[in-house]
């Protein structure tokens, strides 16, 4: 584990392996530990794991916005002297990377977009509110097992404590970043995006339904679309083999594209 100092506040990180920097960027409520499954792919890339600000270690809530997200993972680079990467982000880390490409496209070798959003209709806006979980008014292990159904398809005692490992959230932060979430329009954004992009998505994502990555992968051009079988909204943690076997496909595409 690593420490940064960068916008004002302290940012700590993971960095693993060698090779193309892959950059992973967690969801809401969680922190860069829930990507262990994914240091498998290690072997053949740097992989660089933040914990956005109010998540984690990186314990400062102010400022939180998807932008000053995406600003505090470029100034990252900056400090660890990367100019392009990889960047793969679920959920809310996919609202990140999205906005990381409008910031500084030059700087994305590519984007992998896992079980996120590009845009919430007023009326998923109004739904999303009222259950948010900073808001009920439950004991914290009911809490806890409510947001386990939302995201998990496979609720065995193991992918329960693969859940409860990765998901520990700042009830301030939370509460910040699920505001952050809901100010998410990037319709416009998806057809100017011409990197090489791989949309996940899960059959059971009960959070960001399959039909929101279709959607994506129809606005954003010459994309790939994957659907897991059999996994819900957390698939990096219910099946992270096949998870992380479709991403290093991609990779490796990417990387023979480029010496062809």
């Amino acid at each position: 584990m690593y420490q940064a100092r960068i916008n004002g506040i302290t940012m700590y990180y993971n960095r693993i392996g060698s090779g193309e920097p892959l950059v992973l960027i967690h969801g809401l409520g969680e922190r860069k530990e829930s990507w262990v499954f994914q240091y498998a792919l290690s072997d053949n890339y740097d992989l660089i794991i933040p914990d956005l600000r109010g998540h984690g270690q990186s314990e400062t809530t102010e400022d939180i916005s998807i932008e000053t997200f995406a600003h505090d993972i470029l100034s990252l680079l900056d400090h660890l002297g990367i100019e392009s990467a990889h960047f793969c982000g679920l959920s809310m880390g996919g609202a990140v990377t999205q906005e990381i490409y409008r910031l500084a496209p030059e700087r994305c070798r590519s984007l992998i977009l896992v079980n996120t959003f590009f845009f919430i209709p007023i009326t998923f806006k109004i739904l999303m509110d009222y259950i948010c979980l900073w808001k009920l008014q439950l004991p914290k292990v009911m809490k806890r097992q409510l947001a386990a159904y939302m995201c998990l398809y496979t609720l065995t005692n193991e992918t329960l404590d693969r859940f409860t490992q990765a998901i520990t959230p700042n009830m301030d932060a939370y509460a910040k970043s699920v505001d952050a979430c809901l100010t998410v329009d990037n319709r416009l954004l998806l057809r100017r995006i011409k990197v090489p992009t791989l949309i996940i998505g899960s059959q059971y994502d009960r959070l960001t339904p399959a039909w929101m990555q279709v959607l994506m992968h129809q606005r954003i051009p010459h994309s790939e679309l994957v659907i897991l079988r059999r996994s819900g909204h957390l698939a990096k943690l219910e099946r992270p083999e096949e998870f992380n076997g479709v991403i290093r496909s991609f990779l490796e595409r990417q990387q023979l594209r480029e010496i062809s």
